[in-house]
């Protein structure tokens, strides 16, 4: 028996013996003096047994079967280990058509030892920033390098982009390692999808933020612009806002981002057996709008902040900038390369020694940029031909400056050629 009910007969005998009144028996015990009087009766009729509980000892009538906590322990182990309860409740319903309670599956996990309890750090102090009014006012930028693919695979990169006021993931690549060709990627697949959104949250990445691209003092007083960065060039050509993040923390939905994709994207593309860069690109997409689905969220404002897209087609303005001088023959060098705008009838040539922006794609494509119009570029055939090489002259061996040792001419004189040169002498 329980303390609780040890206290009920001790109270009970002494009422019975006469020592308390009824009243001070429902005071004591915080119950009613009618239900005093039940008590009463079933301690008489049963003893101290009686005021036990009814149910103790019994088998609660909605509990789970021990067939289905094996069975879950079982899947747990053999396909979706690794997840957490929350995301394996939901595997369970959609893969298994097991519907457990987030709690159910916790308490499973944790009887059978497959799920240790997790030490909660003391959170910092960080005063959260309030989402944005209207999709399209800011995005965040950020790539995350991680075993998405696990043992079976290469380390891979998560390129993505997340809309601060819905938690939308607007685009995401991966790539094998961080690189400007990635971000490059997700944005134009985002510009396209919803439009220019008026600013971009990123860290201080060298690909965001060259290391000399702050101004000094002088070059401040001098009103010369700082030195962008390719990308950075591309967004002051579309108008964002560039914010440079001083901290994790201040881009948290996106670092938050990485912690939901790293515990859940990872389950799901294991599920579906994906073991290339390939394969992972190909199908997320359709894992994007699954979270999508799930985690976005409406604005305060229904109306998007977002703008068109300029006439310019989007991989004339994310490409590497350069400048070169024309030279008499309409060519201009690139990496060791040479190049030739191609001929359009009615434009005139390009005047020798003459400076020009040369754009390169991301897919290595060349253009000439004049007057706000890319004209391609096609490599001649002086740089397509490989420079002749110097024949090898054969290698003649030197004559000897004394014969060898076994010449005749090396070898001692006899004592007859010795009598005979003195004879003849």
């Amino acid at each position: 028996m329980t303390k609780s009910e040890l206290k009920r007969v001790m109270v009970l005998e002494k009422w019975i013996d006469g020592r308390l009144a009824e009243q001070d028996v429902a005071r004591i015990l915080g119950i009613s003096i009618r239900q005093a009087y039940r008590l009463k009766a079933k301690y008489r009729h049963g003893g101290a047994q009686a005021i036990a509980h009814g149910n103790r000892g019994r088998k609660p009538a909605h509990t789970l079967a021990d067939s289905l906590k094996q069975r879950v322990m079982l899947l747990y182990q053999e396909r979706y280990f690794g997840s957490n309860a929350t995301h394996f409740a939901e595997l369970l319903a959609e893969h298994e058509n097991i519907h457990l309670s987030v709690s159910s599956v916790r308490r499973i996990l944790l009887e059978g030892g497959l799920r240790p309890a997790r030490l909660r750090r003391r959170p910092k102090a960080h005063r959260p920033r309030p989402r944005k009014p209207q999709a399209g006012m800011l995005w965040q930028i950020d790539a995350s390098p991680y075993a998405w693919l696990e043992d079976r695979g290469p380390m891979l990169t998560l390129h993505g982009i997340i809309d601060d006021a819905t938690g939308e993931v607007v685009a995401a690549t991966f790539r094998p390692t961080e690189t400007l060709e990635g971000y490059v990627t997700v944005m134009i697949e985002g510009l396209r999808r919803k439009g220019v959104p008026l600013a971009l949250y990123s860290d201080q990445h060298s690909i965001f933020h060259p290391p000399k691209g702050k101004p000094t003092l002088e070059q401040e007083l001098a009103g010369e612009p700082p030195s962008l960065s390719t990308f950075g060039q591309a967004l002051a050509d579309l108008g964002i806002t560039h914010i440079k993040a001083l901290s994790p923390q201040a881009k948290g939905r996106i670092e938050r981002l990485w912690q939901t994709f790293q515990d859940r994207l990872v389950i799901e593309l294991r599920l579906r057996n994906v073991c290339t860069m390939e394969e992972a690109n190909r199908v997320l997409p359709e894992l994007i709008a699954k979270h999508n689905r799930q985690f976005a969220v409406a604005p305060q404002n229904a109306e998007p902040a977002y703008r068109p897209l300029p006439e310019t087609p989007l991989e004339h303005i994310f490409a590497r900038r350069q400048y070169r001088r024309i030279s008499g023959g309409q060519t201009f060098s690139w990496k060791g390369k040479c190049y030739m705008p191609k001929p359009v009838p009615g434009v005139p040539r390009w005047e020798a020694k003459s400076v020009v922006e040369v754009r390169v794609g991301m897919d290595g494509q060349v253009w000439l940029w004049d007057q706000g119009r890319a004209w391609p570029c096609v490599e001649t055939q002086a740089s397509q031909t490989p420079a002749p090489t110097m024949a090898k002259k054969e290698a003649v061996p030197a004559s000897p400056r004394k014969p060898a040792a076994n010449h005749p001419w090396r070898k001692p004189f006899s004592s007859k050629q010795l009598q005979r040169s003195t004879a003849s002498g």
